[in-house]
């Protein structure tokens, strides 16, 4: 045995076997390392689906209007596990569709989606495969623009005159069959129910077809400028002063007078139409001798308001015997006066110099939403006034203001020489002789503007 372990041949087969067992330990860890690396040559294979990938299309966009391709498309793609997962997170692919064939006939085509970019390891189907879409003509053309309004939010007995809009006029471009199917360019102005006062906003233009359907179409610009001029019909009538009560013994009422004469009342034509005078009841009762009070006046319910809510009322009396007032009733029955006599003989009754008084007294007339009007207007140009109506009091005697009616009244503002912009310009009132008159502003704003040229 010893001979056999201390011989060469032992020794050599010793060698071997340890020469062996190292390298299938050797092999064994290689193999273990590049799987926790994936460096394994038979890598997993998977499959992974990206939703929602973005589209482009290419094609001339100055002369071409394309339609009918999706927005987005899924893409699956298969191929090495770590592959994929960089592909998903990375999203460095695209997909596309190509028209930029400048022989590209018009009409509908069906196209076939396509991607670049991706990874040459990797497969990827694309769901739709296919699209339909259309390609046409890309035209431009100019549209007035309406603009409109829902007048039910209007709050009751209020009106508004025909909205505006600035510029009046839009540049719309897409397919040519679709601008052949334009019947319609609205601005919807959004107001809130009880609309009581003019608006001015910004407005969206939309573009619709016969039937009212948007269409796909590009506008330039996307919104104008609207106004809407919101006014309430309004009626001036006289304040009627009556008297309630007895008189106290003793005391004669003489006269009954109220200032001012007149209240603006606003509300629905309708019902403005019915109302010729407000009744403002004095009592006499408790009156001693001459008085003035301040009265409530009392708004008719179809009345939405009153450019007044109170009113001054002098009365005036004289003292008389008790046996005096009792005897006029039995003078009555002897001799009937009609209402005029007694009023004749009141006057007679008055003194001389409260006469002269009442005569030289001077006394006021308002007249409201009196129309201004520019002059001036050259041929190129527009001028919109902040306020197209003011109210104005005439002052003068009660005589000279009676025969005075709105069509006396003239109020104008000169526009000759103004620029482009906005401008506080003094206003010209022409008035009857005899009078004079009083505004709540001397000036309007004016904002003159160039007139579109025609195309």
């Amino acid at each position: 045995m010893d001979k056999f372990t201390n011989s060469a041949w032992f020794m050599r087969i010793v060698a071997f076997a340890l020469a062996a067992l190292l390298f299938i330990s050797i092999n064994f860890e290689m193999e273990s390392d590049k799987k926790s690396l994936g460096l394994s040559t038979a890598p997993e294979i998977s499959t992974e689906t990206i939703e929602n990938v973005p589209v482009e299309v290419y094609y001339d966009r100055e002369n071409l209007v394309v339609s009918g391709v999706p927005e987005t498309v899924d893409v699956t793609l298969k191929g090495a596990k770590s592959l994929l997962i960089n592909a998903k997170n990375q999203r460095d692919f695209k997909v596309y569709v190509d028209l930029s064939d400048p022989a590209i006939s018009m009409g509908d085509r069906t196209v076939t989606f396509k991607i670049s970019e991706l990874n040459e390891k990797l497969v990827a189907t694309i769901d739709p495969e296919y699209a339909e879409v259309n390609v046409q003509e890309r035209v431009t053309k100019e549209f007035s623009v309406e603009a409109e309004y829902n007048s039910s939010l209007l709050e009751e007995g209020y009106t508004a005159g025909q909205p505006t809009v600035s510029p009046k006029t839009v540049k719309i471009t897409g397919a040519k069959d679709a601008i052949e199917q334009i019947s319609y360019v609205k601005a919807n102005l959004e107001i809130s129910k009880g609309l009581n006062e003019t608006v001015n906003s910004k407005a969206t233009v939309k573009a619709l077809d016969r039937d009212l359907n948007k269409l796909d179409v590009t506008i330039e610009p996307s919104s104008v400028a609207v106004s809407l001029k919101v006014s309430i019909p309004s009626k001036t009538v006289s304040i009627a002063p009556k008297q309630t009560g007895k008189a106290k013994d003793g005391i004669r009422i003489t006269s009954i007078s109220v200032d001012p004469k007149e209240v603006t009342l606003f509300g629905s034509e309708t019902s403005l139409e019915k109302i010729d005078e407000i009744n403002l009841p004095v009592n006499i009762s408790k009156i001693d001798g001459d008085t003035e009070l301040e009265l409530d006046l009392n708004k008719p319910e179809s009345v939405q308001k009153m450019s007044l809510g109170k009113a001054q009322v002098k009365i005036r009396t004289e003292k008389v015997d008790v046996d005096e007032e009792n005897a006029e009733p039995v003078v009555e029955e002897e001799e009937p006066e009609t209402e005029q006599k007694q009023e004749e003989q009141v006057v007679e009754e008055k003194p001389e110099a409260e006469e002269e008084d009442e005569a030289a007294a001077i006394e006021s007339k308002t007249f409201n939403n009196i129309q201004i009007v520019p002059v001036g207007i050259r041929d190129d140009q527009d001028a919109e006034l902040e306020t197209d109506v003011t109210s104005i009091t005439l002052l003068g005697e009660a005589d000279d203001l009676k025969k005075i009616t709105k069509d006396d009244i003239n109020l104008t503002v000169d526009v000759s020489n103004l620029d482009e912009g906005t401008h506080d310009v003094d206003l010209a009132v022409t008035v009857p002789e005899g009078v004079e008159w009083e505004l709540d502003s001397k000036t309007v704003s004016v904002t003159i503007t160039q007139k579109d040229e025609e195309t």
